[in-house]
């Protein structure tokens, strides 16, 4: 299973109740939630990734379960994974959620390949 179906699918649940402007991609070897064309919450097999607030970062560094997005020996400043283990409940999973929801609405867009 390259991306957990149970997580995704609650996901999808929290991100459809708070608008319709998203759209569903496969990528990374994982399912990724664009809302806006921006890339907000990622499913892989046992954690989510989350683009949130370079403040929410920051905080999010100190809590048990996230760990910041690493990419060519960099720290990818706003990405972070969010493991399994600090999802069970509806409420830590609308937090993350939530975090990344927020910050969606000022984040850049992706640059559009030509």
């Amino acid at each position: 299973m390259p991306y957990n179906e149970r997580i995704a699918d609650r996901v999808r649940e929290i991100i459809a109740s708070a608008t319709d402007k998203v759209e569903e991609r496969k990528m990374f070897g994982g399912l990724c939630f664009m809302v806006d064309d921006k890339m907000c919450v990622g499913v892989k097999a046992d954690r989510i990734m989350v683009r949130i607030s370079p403040e929410a970062f920051e905080k999010a560094l100190g809590e048990d379960g996230f760990e910041p997005m690493v990419h060519g020996g960099k720290t990818v400043a706003g990405f972070g994974f969010v493991h399994e283990e600090q999802l069970t409940s509806k409420k830590e999973l609308l937090h993350w959620v939530n975090l990344a929801l927020q910050f969606n609405k000022e984040a850049a867009p992706s640059k559009k390949k030509k």
